[in-house]
């Protein structure tokens, strides 16, 4: 697997490239960027039947350009759920247990609490005795 995902990349990028090449030489309607290329040269180097052998050879490097980006896609997920060598050590270590919980004290009561009024009517055996 670790050869296999550079492999693909290299072929991936000279199916681009190729593609670029091959679109770029076929020849348009109107004459567009394929007469870049000397106008007849594809005809010579291809023979009569280049359009027909250019759109052939573009629609096989379209398969295979998704082909291999589904792979390296498919490839790059089932790397990415395998766990590192950190990840297996770290879940590997025990848990730290955690300390016993300290007594509450007044500056432990939570603010909500310490910010209440007392009741208005407070009842006289709840007062303190004058």
């Amino acid at each position: 697997m670790f050869i296999l995902m550079p492999v693909l990349i290299a072929v991936h990028l000279i199916v681009c490239v190729l593609i670029v090449l091959v679109v770029l030489m076929q020849r348009p309607r109107s004459e567009g960027l394929g007469a870049a290329f000397g106008g007849g040269m594809t005809e010579n180097l291809f023979g009569a039947q280049t359009t027909h052998v250019l759109a052939k050879f573009t629609t096989w490097l379209a398969a295979a350009f998704f082909a291999i980006t589904l792979l390296l896609s498919i490839l790059t997920a089932r790397s990415a759920g395998a766990k590192t060598a950190i990840q297996a050590t770290l879940l590997a270590a025990p848990i730290p247990q955690a300390s016993a919980a300290p007594s509450a004290s007044p500056a432990a009561v939570p603010a909500s609490e310490a910010s209440l009024p007392a009741a208005p009517n407070a009842s006289p055996a709840a007062s303190p005795a004058k």
